[in-house]
């Protein structure tokens, strides 16, 4: 299955991939190397914070093929760090909780090559038109 166009220039300079996309639901996958270490020499906390804040807010964006692409942006993420971040990648799965009108709730966890959960978060996300 191929994956999902990112329409997000950060994350791809990052080197994020967006494998799965479905109504609730986002799968980001982004590989850890040198550039995304901290002094410990472990995955940096604001990369992971980053990765899980996009799959929560993906997960509340999808539009079926056809329809207009959605848009949104973060109004508030609370992030837990588990454990470090060591490994060859993490990925991040979004979880739509609920959504209204004008905002929605979505979770995420991370996890080093799918085996370590490292950490997890909840965030509050607006609609918004394209461009703002």
């Amino acid at each position: 299955m191929a994956d999902h166009p990112l329409d997000n220039p950060f994350l791809e300079m990052l080197g994020v991939r967006l494998t799965q996309w479905r109504d609730g639901y986002a799968e980001l996958v982004m590989p850890i190397d040198a550039s995304k270490l901290n002094r410990q020499g472990v995955l940096q906390g604001g990369a992971i914070a980053t990765l899980m804040d996009a799959a929560a807010g993906y997960a509340g964006l999808y539009a079926q093929p056809g329809e207009p692409a959605r848009h949104g942006f973060t109004l508030s993420l609370t992030t837990n760090y588990l454990d470090k971040g060591l490994g060859q990648s993490v990925t991040a799965k979004g979880f739509l909780e609920r959504a209204g009108r004008s905002i929605f709730f979505s979770r995420a966890e991370a996890w080093v090559d799918d085996r370590l959960l490292i950490a997890s978060a909840q965030g509050t996300f607006k609609f918004t038109s394209p461009r703002g």
